[in-house]
Order: structure tokens, then sequence, then C-alpha cells
């Protein structure tokens, strides 16, 4: 076997790191010959883990037969998901089974644009026997179905983005379709960042692990680097950043591709701070810049407070001292902030160590959003007609959904009753409908939709059926107009769906057989009993 070259031998622990991060040449795979780094290029082949869509990938590629039909394969989604790095891997060993292109932004000339070197690739395809796999973000796809000359591709492009039919032979498979993050009955889970946490940190036959030792060993370890890389090891550290991890996806509507969450990973390590501040504090890095908004430092609670108060003003307290002794032991920084002690509460609130002192924080760190969303999420998908889950679900609908429309709807006709709807106002006259909203279990079953972003709610008013997509900040929204909070500016792009269904009903009501009509403090009910006799009551 050959040695690895004398320059090979001196790579740091940092610059092992460093092929996680996005500045690094290793962040995009491309088809080079030679390494950058024989040492690096082992770095980084470690950190490789095969997701769903890579295994189904290989599988259509294994089937693909050089004398049976050929097949078009498009592997789609953001920029940064591991498109190329999937093609890269398989380029040469199917190239005699497929051609690839690797990336749809490409052009074959300089003189060329994006939209006819996919011309001149489709009318090849269609001209010869070989099969051809494509590499394109969906907003290229998008151009392509109104851009395109090849017909045939341009129409089964814009039958897949419609959500139509398309050609057995042409085969689309969208890292959408396969998301960081699901729901399983246990909760919610990330199994990929979970494996690539995990194989970061495995105490065995870990190559970074390796680098980490050397750093121990040398003269001048970088002692934050080591306490940073110590503290991820922890596996109730790591089940809390998925949290973190998963609450952006659902409330910053943050796409985490896995270029983005290898960056991540390396900010938390190698940032400028403890990794409980280069998580919550920091606004270098693109997934960190929103997690900020969820730092627990902001949290407001007795507790807490005088926690923070206590540590500022340098009182004794020999409970915490005995705790943050053993947080050194552990490796953990000691001339941090009352700030950063918080932070790292949080990160620590599933793990026992020393006399626990952090424990007694934990309410104040309790999040029973997420839990709520996760329970109604998974009801909903998951609908099979059971006892339990109708109780669940008419609860919800009740005294969640169908309370907080209520209040929303009739925010500028506060006298109405429950059951009564605001419909519409003329010259200071406000019109007001009698409606029984209620779950339609049929629609909740019969639903097909498996988006973690939201679950759809069904409501059912007399004939009519209305359908509510909620998402974890819908879901908020209601509880808090529930708590007397209205809507404003800052909540435009969620109002937008609590406005849409209110529209609905709105419309519903106005075609109620009664109507009641406020004027001047006094309602008045009017019934239309036979096409032109009304009846009215109240006077």
């Amino acid at each position: 076997m050959n040695e690895t070259p004398q320059k090979e031998r001196g790579h740091t622990f940092l610059e092992a790191l460093s092929v996680m991060s996005k500045s690094s040449p290793y962040a995009v795979s491309t088809e080079r010959k030679e390494a950058l780094s024989q040492a690096l290029d082992e770095v980084k082949k470690y950190l490789y883990i095969k997701t769903e869509i890579e295994l189904e990938f290989e599988r259509i590629l294994k089937g693909i037969s050089t004398q049976g039909e050929k097949k078009l394969i498009f592997l789609c989604g953001s920029s940064g998901d591991g498109k190329s790095e999937i093609l890269t891997k398989y380029n040469l060993t199917f190239a005699q089974r497929a051609d690839f292109h690797l990336d749809a932004t490409h052009s074959f000339r300089p003189t060329d644009s994006a939209i006819q070197t996919l011309d001149e690739l489709f009318s090849n395809f269609e001209q010869e026997e070989k099969s051809l796999v494509v590499g394109i973000n969906v907003g290229m796809m998008g151009n392509y179905a109104e851009e395109g000359d090849v017909t045939s591709v341009r129409t089964s492009i814009k039958n897949y983005l419609e959500r139509k039919a398309t050609p057995d032979s042409h085969i689309y498979l969208n890292f959408e379709d396969y998301p960081r993050f699901t729901f399983k009955d246990e909760g919610h889970c990330s199994q990929f960042v979970s494996d690539l946490l995990a194989k970061i940190t495995a105490p065995e036959d870990n190559l970074i692990r390796q680098y980490f030792d050397k750093e121990l060993q040398s003269v001048k370890p970088n002692r934050r680097l080591v306490s940073n890389y110590q503290l991820l090891s922890r596996a109730e550290v790591q089940a809390v950043i998925i949290d973190v991890l998963f609450k952006a996806r659902l409330m910053k509507d943050q796409f985490l591709t896995a270029r983005s969450l290898l960056d991540f990973i390396f900010h938390l390590l190698a940032g400028p701070g403890p990794l409980q501040d280069n998580l919550f504090a920091s606004q270098e890095n693109e997934l960190t810049s929103k997690i900020a908004d969820f730092d627990p430092a902001n949290i407001r609670s007795k507790e807490l407070d005088a926690f923070v108060l206590a540590r500022n003003l340098r009182l004794e307290d020999s409970e915490f001292d005995a705790f943050r002794a053993e947080l050194v032991e552990l490796g953990t920084q000691s001339n941090i902030n009352a700030s950063s002690y918080v932070r790292l509460f949080y990160l620590l609130r599933h793990a026992h160590l020393s006399n626990n002192y952090h424990h007694q924080f934990s309410n104040d760190f309790d999040e029973p959003l997420l839990s709520q969303y996760s329970n109604l999420w998974q009801t909903h998908v998951n609908y099979s007609n059971e006892g339990a889950e109708r109780k669940m679900l008419r609860e919800f609908y009740r005294d969640t959904a169908v309370a907080a429309i209520h209040k929303y709807i009739n925010r500028n006709a506060p006298e109405l009753s429950k059951g009564e709807y605001f419909v519409s106002s003329h010259n200071g006259i406000q019109l007001a409908a009698e409606l029984d909203i209620k779950p339609s279990f049929e629609k909740i079953q019969a639903d097909g939709e498996n988006n973690t972003g939201h679950f759809n709610a069904y409501f059912k008013i007399g004939e009519a059926t209305i359908v509510m997509p909620i998402s974890i900040n819908l879901l908020s929204l209601m509880q808090r107009i529930l708590q007397g909070y209205m809507p404003n500016k800052h909540d435009k792009t969620t109002v937008v769906m609590l406005d849409e269904v209110t529209d609905h009903i709105a419309e519903v009501a106005s075609k109620a057989k009664s109507l009641h009509v406020l004027v001047n403090g006094k309602k008045v009910k009017v019934s239309n009993i036979e096409d032109e006799d009304f009846e009215v009551s109240g006077l």
C-alpha cells in the first residue's frame, strides 16, 4: 500500500472539519480526476451518507437495460440539496447505460443559454437509444416548461409540475418527496441529521475523531474547538439540535439541504464562540440566522430572570458552583456569561449531569406548541376513525380552530353570540348568520396529503365543506387569538390562510335562510320561510 505523501500528514482537526464548510472546495462535488488532498478526500468520503432518494436513484439506474426502453430520469430539487453529489458518484459506474447531465444551468458553449443546452440534450435523447439522466432545479424545470422547444419533454415537465400524469419512461425523483424531517408515532425525527451527527461524533471507527484525538495530544490544542466537539458528541445535545432545526423548518420555512447542514455543523464547532452561542447568537450562518429567533436566553420567567440577575451580581450559589465545576471537568468553557449558561442549560435539558442544577429550568424550556402540532398532524394524516381520534379532533375543532375563527371573523361585531358569524356591513347595518361548523371526518380520512409543513383541516357547514391548511404558525396564531391577540401586518403570511377560510365561511353564511341584522345595538332575525315570505323576530 502506498504511503500518504508527507504534505498529507499535517492536517489539523480544524482543517479536517473545514471540509464541511460552504467555502470549502469540497462543498460541491465535481468530476475532478486528481484529489485536492488525499487525506481531506478521505474525510469527505467518510462524511457521506446514503439517503433514501439515492437508494431509489441507484435502484432505477440498475433497472435500466441497454436493450430495453430508454428512460429520461430527472433528479430534481433545490440548490445544495445533494444532486451533484449523487450524480457525480454514479456517472462513471452507469455511463454505459445512460448519459449524465449533472447541472441543467450549465451550457455546452458560452454563447448558448441553459434552455438551448437542454433543447440540444433532449433532441439528442429523442433521436438516440440511450437513457438520459439530468440534474435540475425545480425553478429551471418551470423555465423549460414555458420556454423549451422539445414538445414532448416540455409537456411532460409541465404535467409533472401540475401534478398530472407523465409518460412511464419519464422518471422524476424530487428531493422534496424525501423530506429531511418526518413525524413518527413517538414524535418527530430526522434520520439524515441524526445519522450525520452520529457519524461525526462516533466514539469508534471515526475518521473525524482521529483528528480530534490528535488535537487533544497537540502542544496547544484549540480549547474552544475541543469543547464544542465534546458537547456536540452528547446524544442529548444532538436531540435538542434536531428539535431546533425542525422548528426552523416548520416556523421559518427553512429548507435543509445537505450542503447547508454540513456548513451549519462546521459553524457550531468552529464558530467564534461556545457551541450554544454559535447556535443561538450568531448571524454568520444561513441556518443560525433563523434559529436566533428561538434563543432561550430571551425567555422571560421568574426562575431564569433570577438566575441571570444572580450571575450578573456575582451572588453566591454553591449548587451552581458545583454544577459549573463538573461542566469544566467535561470540557465546557468556564468564562461564559449568564445568557450563554441559559443556552447551555437548554441544550443539556435532557441530560443528567452532576447535581442536575439545570433541571430547575425545565418547565421554562417546555415547548408545547411543537408537541401539539405533531399530535394534530399525525391524527389528521393517519386518521382511522377511532373513538380517541374523533374525540381529540372534536375538541381541537371546537375549542381551538372554530373558536379562533369565530373570534377573528367577528372582530368588528363582538356582540355576536356563539354560533353566529359576521357576513357583511352596509351603511352601518351588519349582517350575520347562524352556522354549525363541525369537522368533516370523512374528508379528513380521505385526504392523502403528507406534508410536514401543514395538515389539512376540513370544516363541514351544512352541505358545504371548507379545507384549511394549518401550519404550526397558524396554530400558534389561533391560540393567541383565543388569548385576546388580534393579527396585524407582522402576521401577514399566516393570516392570509385565515382570511381565505373566513371569506369562504362568509360566503356560505350569506346564503343561509336566516340572517341577523344588527343596527344601533339591536339584533333582528330575518328568516326566509318560503320563496318570497320572510319572518322577522327580535323587534
